[in-house]
């Protein structure tokens, strides 16, 4: 059980200790992440930055989704969705997501493009997994642009979403904290727990470069 989401990330950093000599680039999936990320950045002293996925959610319950997509237009798409919805329907909702991560882009990353990633060592923090789609999305982003390696840090994820990222997705290595046999939410490792507003990440990011100066 976590405090709250930084203290996620100060448990998870010193199981990334090993790469603090590799220079690494955080990169982390907001709105949750950021917390979680920015501890870990400190503590490797790394480069840190935000890279926007965003889940496809189902237009009668928005808190469940059927795949994800990133903002270079990587996606996950489960198979399932293909017999609920019209091609025309699914494309729908990826524009209105679509609309969502430039607007992230802009106001969360200040309208700067990501870090450069290739040939570079690459943590990509969120701060749980659920069914992982969102998470999946942004690997594909990174994979797409070479990176040196590619780990995947969370505090939290379900046993099922946890083995399947070790074995299908191409990262190297997969870092998580907890994974509850009866895994119910992200939520239920937290003591604390509550959405987290732009306002928040905008000065996280704000005590980040004053951490760098």
């Amino acid at each position: 059980m976590f405090k709250d989401r930084r203290d996620a990330g100060k448990e998870l950093s010193k199981e990334l200790s090993h790469l603090r000599d590799e220079n690494p680039l955080v990169l982390v999936v907001p709105r949750g992440g950021v917390p979680v990320g920015f501890e870990i950045a400190k503590a490797l002293q790394s480069d840190f930055s935000l890279v926007i996925s965003r889940k496809l959610p189902f237009p009668y319950n928005p808190e469940s989704g059927f795949g994800a997509l990133a903002e270079d237009g990587s996606s996950v798409i489960l198979s399932q969705a293909f017999s609920i919805f019209s091609p025309g329907k699914i494309e729908e909702i990826k524009n209105e997501q679509r609309k969502e991560i430039k607007r992230r882009i802009q106001v969360l990353r200040g309208g700067r493009p990501l870090p450069q990633i290739g040939n570079r060592v690459v943590i990509l923090v969120d701060d749980g997994i659920a069914m992982g789609s969102t998470i999946r999305a942004a690997i594909k982003l990174i994979a797409k642009k070479n990176p040196k390696s590619l780990i995947v840090a969370s505090p939290v994820s379900s046993p099922e979403v946890g083995k399947a990222l070790e074995e299908k997705e191409v990262v190297d290595e997969v870092v998580i904290l907890e994974q509850p046999q009866y895994f119910r939410a992200v939520a239920q490792v937290y003591e604390n727990w509550r959405d987290i507003s732009d306002y928040e990440v905008i000065s996280i990011l704000k005590e980040w470069q004053r951490e760098k100066a």
